[in-house]
């Protein structure tokens, strides 16, 4: 059933440090181990995964990798830094089309990715603030991004973000939205949290 939670989003507030640094400034500092992520002059860490999280992020970037690489379609990336529109975000997966994958001129792929992902996934992890990784994945749709999923573990839900469009709570077999080039992915909220019961 379609569902608001944008009317509902808190501001948010730093976690780390009440300095604002420049997006330039936090780019020059050395990675943390979970990721920092930095949104409106402040910086975030992002919480350590656990099973649960690691799990359904480890099996979903097969799956959707199992489909968009071996046809040249798109790629799943964990962790992977997106820098864009004054923020520089971490998704827990980041799928790119690969015609938008930034290349050397021999065709080896860049280092750096530069831009809003086209569909992006989040999952939540224990005590995580959910206003937050709402907010995250509508900054990224007013980007650009085609898709947004959060997937909820503990209440095995999946909220599903597209543009233009309310965001819809999914529990059961129906059929996920995927990206419209990946024809071949078909996934639905049970499968996924299924993953968790092996």
């Amino acid at each position: 059933m379609p569902v608001s939670f944008l009317g509902s989003i808190n501001m948010i507030t730093s976690v780390k440090s009440s300095n604002q640094l420049s997006l330039e400034e936090f780019l020059r500092l050395p990675e943390t181990k979970p990721a920092s992520e930095y949104i409106n002059g402040q910086i975030y860490q992002k919480p350590m995964p656990q099973i649960k999280h690691s799990t359904i992020q480890s099996c979903l970037s097969f799956e959707i990798n199992r489909v968009g690489r071996p046809n040249r379609l798109a790629g799943a990336f964990t962790e992977l830094r997106c820098t864009f529109g004054g923020r520089s975000l971490v998704p827990d997966i980041a799928v790119v089309l690969r015609s938008r994958l930034p290349r050397q001129d021999n065709g080896l792929v860049e280092n750096k990715f530069e831009a809003a992902p086209d569909w992006v996934i989040e999952i939540v992890s224990p005590q995580q603030n959910y206003s937050r990784l709402i907010e995250k994945i509508t900054f990224c749709l007013n980007n650009g991004t085609q898709l947004g999923w959060l997937i909820d573990p503990e209440d095995e839900c999946l909220i599903t973000f597209q543009p233009n469009l309310q965001p819809e709570v999914r529990y059961n077999s129906e059929p996920l939205p995927v990206l419209n080039i990946l024809t071949d992915l078909h996934l639905s909220a049970k499968e996924i949290f299924g993953w968790l019961y092996w």
